[in-house]
């Protein structure tokens, strides 16, 4: 029986975590699997066959200790995704090289700093209305602001004030985010696996399901399923696991908003035979 670890974060509060989905299938091809926190830094992980990076969704509030741990860990035993796809994936500028090997991501600026008047160049620039600002390093949708171009300067000055000192990202707002969803692609071993549709809650622009959206199962368009492909192809090392965000662009095609190469929640519940796929994967790509 082969060991394998899953790290999560210590207080699942109320994320909703499916990370137990694989551990039966996992059993049935002799694996034995347990979740484990990435701060319990006295584990032995020479013990396990394979640690594989799940639902740590605290870590960027502490980057230089998560990547102490998983450092650690890939001294001693073999660690998925790839450290060195961690370390790409770890701050969204990995956008502009995804942008450089023309794949179309969400229209984006990289602003070394925002002031309150910065917004009208943004605005310009982007030939938009509506922005979404966010920084380079974080997730759960925490500190990303939709701004207006009719928003006070009071609130311009609140929005700038949480990125002093901080990298952020300037981005156009995708209506169609609101009014289609957000699709979600996933990839196991470089096969496709399954799809969801994230349709944010009322009054919502961010598409976690902790903050409201509702989640569907979605069977992707061809056009979807190859820009997921064409992106997926230029991830070097090849990632054990792969989730890819899409949204539709005013042309009818797909954008990439994201690619989750570090934690992201695959959302094994939503297929019946992911599970069972990810699993595979896993014998595989452990082999």
């Amino acid at each position: 029986m082969r060991l394998c670890a899953f790290l999560t974060l210590d207080q699942r509060g109320d994320f909703v975590i499916d990370d137990e989905q694989a551990i039966e299938p996992l059993a049935a091809i002799g694996w034995r699997a347990s979740t484990v926190s990435w701060r319990q830094t006295d584990i032995p992980w020479e013990d396990f066959d394979a640690v594989i990076i799940q639902s740590t969704w605290d870590y960027w509030n502490d980057v230089p200790s998560f990547l102490e741990v998983l450092a650690a860990i890939n001294r001693k035993t073999r660690l998925a995704n790839p450290l060195d796809l961690v370390h790409w994936n770890l701050a969204k500028t990995y956008l502009i090289d995804i942008e450089a090997q023309g794949i179309g991501i969400v229209p984006t600026l990289w602003p070394d700093a925002i002031e309150p008047p910065s917004f009208r160049a943004f605005f310009k620039c982007l030939e938009t209305d509506e922005l979404v600002v966010k920084p380079v390093v974080g997730a759960n949708g925490e500190d990303a602001f939709r701004v207006s171009a009719a928003d006070s300067t009071e609130r311009l000055e609140w929005i700038a004030g949480h990125f002093v000192g901080r990298g952020c990202m300037v981005q156009r707002f995708m209506s169609q985010v609101v009014s289609e969803g957000e699709f979600s692609l996933f990839f196991f071993a470089g096969e496709f696996s399954h799809a969801i549709l994230k349709v944010p809650a009322s009054s919502e622009f961010r598409s976690q399901e902790e903050r409201g959206a509702e989640i569907n199962l979605a069977t992707p368009e061809d056009i979807l399923l190859q820009r997921a492909r064409e992106a997926l192809s230029g991830i070097d090392p090849q990632p054990l696991y792969a989730r890819l965000d899409f949204v539709r662009d005013d042309r009818g095609d797909f954008a990439v908003m994201e690619l989750e190469l570090i934690e992201p929640s695959m959302y094994l519940r939503m297929d019946p035979e992911a599970p069972a796929r990810f699993a595979r994967a896993i014998n595989d790509w452990f082999d």
